[in-house]
């Protein structure tokens, strides 16, 4: 939660920020997009080597090396250095792996599905609270506080500089969950078990051996089932992360809304999120299986995200992005723990690290294929991708039939 909300405050700003840099739409999403490039590399290293070293000392490094890459971004002086700290971001975040195989660890496989949900609540509440705290800290109320208590040079420091101060937030919010690792979180690896030093690492997903190992679906119980699964996580992640590229593009030029405007709808998906897999998914999994929430939540993200695209008017708008966050809601969690029922125990770290890479791969090509398409039409990010990852309900409907809708 204090990672996501640390990421929370830069998320719906870097548009915004990147423009004091005069970025192009297209620049704009690649700036989403090495953050997740690096991810995509850095997520199956850490994920296999918390499965041999242990989840701590993965945590640590990259909780701590997340302060320093939002140090960065809130010094960036030229749109290069700002590319260059959200890459160093994305080389940290790819511990996210490694933080589910925590939860998994620590849960039975009939309860996985609401630990791995337990996370996706707690993302929703960092999106939630960080993109608030982004409005606030650019809302000129916030120069006006130090105004009204005649600190004049502060009030002007704040105003000249907000997009910036979100940067030294994040930073000490990476610092706070680094903290809290450390005296808080206890290892749930035996590190001196021999047989953990043994396992084969999972290898680059630039590498060619990354992806015979996927074909070849090594140590799966379901070859088909967990290709689909794959294939479906790299299309969610694709369509989500589209969203970043081009959506702040299309409130401001569609209906003029401004950055705090902006933040505010990511503060509605994060409450979505909250209020779902927080409460409601744990109530559904005792009564409806897992297959089936991950149909519904692809066919309510999908349908929905595309008439966000032709939306008229705000509410409207707003509608279709809390369906889709609803959507967002019911695969996600249930996504992560298909996958992680896939394999054995000790191999789930690395296995979570690949479907994060996998799904990192998404995230590469949704920001910048959803600012590239912006340049043509606003519309055209929405409703081309969601034609693409229709594909996601196929994979849903095959794994939905496998099962019983109903336990």
């Amino acid at each position: 939660m204090v990672d996501l909300l640390g990421f929370g405050v830069v998320l719906p700003l870097l548009p915004f920020y990147a423009g004091k840099f005069n970025a192009s739409p297209v620049e704009i999403g690649l700036l989403y997009s090495i953050y997740s490039l690096a991810q995509l590399i850095f997520s199956p290293l850490w994920g296999s080597w918390s499965d041999r070293v242990g989840r701590r000392p993965v945590m640590l490094i990259s909780t701590f090396g997340g302060v320093i890459a939002y140090i960065w971004f809130g010094l960036a002086g030229s749109l290069l250095s700002l590319f260059l700290s959200r890459m160093m971001a994305g080389m940290m975040g790819g511990n996210i792996g490694a933080a589910q195989a925590y939860i998994a660890d620590i849960t039975s496989a009939e309860k996985r599905a609401s630990g791995m949900a337990l996370i996706g609540a707690a993302f929703g509440i960092g999106f939630v609270l960080g993109p608030a705290l982004a409005v606030g800290i650019i809302h000129p109320s916030f120069a006006g506080f130090f105004n009204n208590l005649g600190l004049l040079e502060l009030g002007s420091f704040v105003t000249e500089y907000r997009y910036e101060l979100t940067g030294f937030f994040a930073a000490t919010m990476s610092l706070i969950s680094f903290l809290m690792v450390i005296f808080f979180l206890p290892e749930t690896v035996d590190t001196k078990d021999p047989e953990r030093l043994k396992l084969p690492g999972r290898p680059s997903p630039l590498s060619t051996r990354f992806w015979k190992l996927l074909a070849s679906a090594e140590g799966v119980v379901h070859a088909k089932q967990f290709r689909l699964l794959i294939i479906s996580g790299f299309l969610l992640s694709f369509l989500q992360s589209s969203m970043y590229g081009a959506f702040p593009l299309f409130c401001e030029a569609q209906f003029g809304m401004s950055a705090e405007e902006v933040g505010i709808q990511f503060v509605y998906i994060g409450m979505i999120t909250i209020v779902i897999q927080g409460f409601v998914i744990r109530y559904l999994t005792r009564f409806v299986t897992e297959e089936a929430l991950f149909l519904v939540g692809n066919i309510l993200m999908v349908l929905s995200f595309m008439l966000v695209g032709f939306s008229t008017g705000i509410i409207v708008m707003t509608t279709w992005m809390g369906i889709m966050a609803v959507g967002m809601s019911f695969n996600g969690p249930t996504l992560t723990s298909l996958i992680s029922q896939q394999v054995d125990a000790q191999r789930v770290g690395g296995m979570l690290g690949t479907y994060q890479s996998i799904s990192g791969m998404g995230r590469v090509i949704g920001p910048t294929w959803g600012g590239f398409l912006f340049t043509y039409s606003i519309s055209m990010p929405f409703w081309l991708t969601s034609l693409i990852v229709t594909f996601s309900v196929y994979a849903a409907i095959y794994l939905f039939r496998s099962k019983k809708a109903y336990q």
